[in-house]
């Protein structure tokens, strides 16, 4: 419920440990708010001509109390001038807010990321670790100490997710800098000199060796995945592609023994025709009677939408195998050196990497599709080879 401080008003320690829900009351007006999530913001209450108000003053973990104080005091001097403190404000306000620019960045940004999940993970990455420090503020009052307010907790707890976040601030700083709201990007990379050293250096994925995939298929077909599942796993391994190219694929973008994915859905933004081997066109058979007509090859578990993104890695966890789907183009791209005499060039055009060096690149434009087509079948014939191999062993 609604409480006072001491005579004095509110101690900025009191502040800092209140936990219960409630409006704690300060002088000139001013009230802690506290939320039943703990959220803590500065409001102020006055009544103008008559009129009762209340005027939101930023987040308590970040304006310490005296400061909010001297903003208070500020505003009740315009009252005795005769003037609206809110009214008063709105005329600085043409600068906005921090949670005001990330939306219009975002909203400006959206049309040109490729996949709707990072879209959607820039805003709601702002809405957990960003917006209950800084969001109310004006863009000109933040400064560095706020944003490692808002990165030192999840520096080392959640590096990638941490790492993102910052880069997502500097893209609105550089945003309300380009306005002439504010002349520095308080964000900017010097900010990590501040931040403890994230320790871990990218693991290279982890990936099985090419002899072993053929056991892995046959193990998983023993399991009791979902069929849908089991086929759509086989299927990323014998075409060599990336999780998400292969989920959200349509039935639209199979012809004949051709798949052709869109510039849009692929990670270089470059259309990417895959030859299927006779495996793939018969999976793409099984697939299509377990569809149910939705529009997806692989569909999950409601038919308009595709399987979901850890169905895989689920699989091969409880198949007790200690590697990543990614890591299947890796067990494709060793077989190719180690074990044909496919061209390097025949090779990473199948795994669709865009190559560095120029000569090379426009000498494999043609995207060398015969000489996959070949090279697809005969993975997908050494795999099922290996196969009957282990069953005859095993028989």
């Amino acid at each position: 419920g609604d409480q006072m401080g001491d005579q004095n008003g509110l101690t900025a320690r009191f502040v800092s440990t209140v936990a219960d829900k409630g409006k704690y009351y300060d002088k000139f007006g001013l009230f802690l708010r506290v939320s039943n999530t703990g959220a803590k913001k500065w409001v102020q209450r006055y009544s103008f001509k008559g009129v009762r108000r209340e005027m939101g003053l930023g987040s308590a973990k970040l304006i310490p109390l005296k400061q909010v104080r001297e903003i208070a005091l500020q505003n009740q001097m315009t009252l005795y001038n005769g003037e609206d403190p809110l009214q008063n404000r709105n005329l600085n306000t043409s600068i906005p807010t921090f949670e005001e620019s990330a939306r219009i960045v975002y909203e400006q940004k959206r049309p040109s990321w490729k996949n709707a999940k990072h879209a959607a993970q820039f805003i709601s990455s702002l809405e957990v670790y960003v917006f209950p420090y800084i969001g109310e503020m004006q863009v000109n009052n933040i400064n560095t100490q706020h944003i490692l307010k808002i990165l030192e907790p999840i520096w080392l707890t959640k590096e990638e997710t941490a790492r993102r976040v910052r880069s997502r601030l500097s893209s609105v700083f550089s945003w309300t800098i380009a306005n002439q709201w504010r002349a520095d990007d308080p964000a900017a990379t010097t900010i990590l000199s501040a931040l403890p050293r994230q320790s871990k250096k990218i693991k290279p994925r982890k990936s099985m060796h090419y002899n072993l995939v053929s056991e892995f298929i046959g193990k998983m077909n023993q399991s009791k995945a979902a069929p849908i599942t089991k086929l759509a796993l086989e299927f990323l391994i014998l075409t060599a592609t990336r999780s998400g190219e292969l989920r959200d694929a349509p039935w639209s973008e199979i012809d004949g023994n051709l798949w052709t994915i869109p510039a849009e859905r692929m990670k270089a933004s470059v259309t990417h025709r895959i030859p299927l081997s006779e495996r793939c066109l018969e999976i793409l058979q099984e697939a299509r009677t377990l569809s149910l007509g939705s529009e997806y090859i692989f569909c999950g578990f409601k038919k308009d939408r595709p399987l979901s993104e850890n169905t895989f890695a689920k699989l091969i966890a409880e198949l007790n195998f200690d590697t990543q789907v990614h890591g299947f183009r890796t067990s494709f791209r060793t077989w190719t050196q180690e074990k044909t005499n496919y061209p390097r060039e025949v090779a990473e055009a199948a795994l669709a990497h865009s190559l560095s060096d120029k000569a090379e690149a426009a000498y494999a434009r043609s995207d060398l599709l015969d000489k996959r087509r070949d090279m697809m079948e005969t993975w997908s014939r050494y795999i099922s080879e290996k196969n009957a191999e282990v069953i005859m062993l095993r028989g």
